[in-house]
């Protein structure tokens, strides 16, 4: 079984279904990829599995245990971190403060973790007494993920980190991903530039009308004609 592993999720915001029968699972230090036309349910998806969508069907499971019934902040507890697209920061806040934000739950010393943020983002150690809000989108994304990272999660869960940052941010953000990932650490991500996202997963997930339409490895999904037609413009 997979670290996370999200069987057979129906559910939706009201009484119709967003999600039919959808299933995810993510490794230890693997990224996982969702991606899939506008409207696929990508971003409900990952909302289902971090408990803020109440499912019908389907069950959760991280590391083992069932946590289908636990709240968000329960699961973040239990080890998951999540980034949503909008809204991640504290703009009147400073980079610093945002980061240890990011602690609530510890009880321990933060600054070893507070350095591997900085290693992973120096651009945040140079602007740490600045506030969020005064970064570029980029910059204020690296303070998000670097906040979700602050509660050393076994499972970091981004919903659309590139959107509306320029493609070298958008390579970079996705080598820092992969750094983090290379500790062990399991990324689930949904994205819109599913090609480049589809490049650094171990596993994809194509989803359409809140259904799986395909799941396969990152490379497989890449060099399939159906999916390359479909999906990614040929």
């Amino acid at each position: 079984m997979s670290y996370l592993s999200a069987e057979a999720m129906t559910g939706g915001y009201g009484a119709a279904d967003i999600l039919h029968e959808c299933t995810i699972g993510v490794d230890k230090g693997e990224i996982a990829v969702i991606v899939g036309p506008n409207g696929a349910g990508k971003s409900t998806a990952m909302k289902a599995v971090f408990g803020m969508l109440n499912l019908r069907k389907g069950r959760v499971t991280l590391g083992g245990d069932d946590i289908t019934a636990l709240s968000p902040q329960d699961r973040v507890a239990k080890g998951m971190a999540f980034v949503p697209q909008t809204n991640n920061v504290f703009p009147t806040m400073t980079v610093e403060e945002n980061l240890e934000m990011g602690a609530f739950l510890r009880r321990d010393d933060i600054r070893r973790t507070m350095d591997q943020v900085y290693g992973l983002f120096p651009i945040l150690k140079d602007k740490r007494r600045q506030n969020a809000g005064e970064l570029s989108g980029g910059q204020r994304q690296q303070v998000a993920v670097g906040r979700a990272l602050m509660t050393e999660p076994q499972l970091l869960m981004l919903d659309e980190p590139t959107a509306g940052v320029s493609p070298i941010v958008m390579d970079e953000l996705f080598d820092r991903i992969i750094e983090v990932a290379r500790t062990g650490i399991s990324i689930l991500m949904v994205e819109q530039n599913a090609r480049q996202a589809l490049e650094i997963a171990d596993k994809g997930y194509v989803l359409v009308q809140g259904r799986n339409a395909y799941t396969d490895t990152g490379a497989a999904l890449l060099a399939d004609p159906e999916v390359r037609r479909t999906f990614l413009g040929g």
